[in-house]
């Protein structure tokens, strides 16, 4: 009995206070990632919300030296090939890390998450992402010329990537066979000039 009592005795005590918070800081509150949208790479049913998958880089350019504008790791001298060579025989580099100095025929206009090297506006091109998605390229990176070091992909698109990557400003081919092939070009660096 003497337990029953002192069983309904410390259920009925209030809970003790909880301890006062500490002012010196403000606590971080930590918002949750965005939602994936189907974007430059990652492949999600929001692909509909046109949306590329990652958040909006907040940090500032880094200032351009001399007129160029680096971005990701610094440029290693890989053996340098022409656009016109590579889209010529695009699955004799699939795989391999090559340097490529085009203009960029467009880019990312959400973005900056893409860029696409062209020698002209009707010819074949080829798509840039970037390794990681480390770093990203100005949105009005469009007309200038860029140096790019990094790994080619041959690669076929659905066809609701291909309609994402137009929406974005994009041309994207079709094969022969109606597929949409591209060739692709993971850059780990690149210098830009406007």
């Amino acid at each position: 009995m003497n337990a029953l009592l002192l069983a309904l005795v410390v259920s009925a005590a209030p809970a003790p206070a909880p301890a006062p918070a500490k002012t010196s800081a403000p606590a971080a509150s930590k918002a949750p990632a965005p939602a994936p949208a189907a974007g430059c790479e990652g492949e999600d049913k929001a692909a509909e919300a046109g949306e590329c998958h990652h958040a909006p880089t907040t940090a500032t350019a880094p200032a351009s030296v001399n007129g160029v504008l680096t971005r990701g790791e610094k440029l290693k001298g890989l053996t340098p090939v022409t656009l016109e060579t590579l889209l010529a025989s695009p699955a004799q580099y699939d795989g391999k890390s090559v340097a490529i100095t085009a203009k960029v025929r467009r880019a990312c206009e959400r973005k900056g998450c893409w860029m696409e090297l062209a020698a002209s506006e009707s010819a074949p091109g080829v798509r840039v992402t970037f390794k990681d998605y480390g770093f990203f390229v100005p949105l009005d990176s469009a007309g200038s010329t860029v140096k790019v070091e990094g790994m080619v992909k041959v690669a076929e698109l659905s066809p609701e990537r291909a309609k994402h990557y137009e929406s974005e400003g994009a041309k994207v081919a079709k094969d022969k066979d109606g597929k949409y092939r591209e060739v692709q070009l993971v850059a780990e660096g690149l210098e830009l000039r406007k």
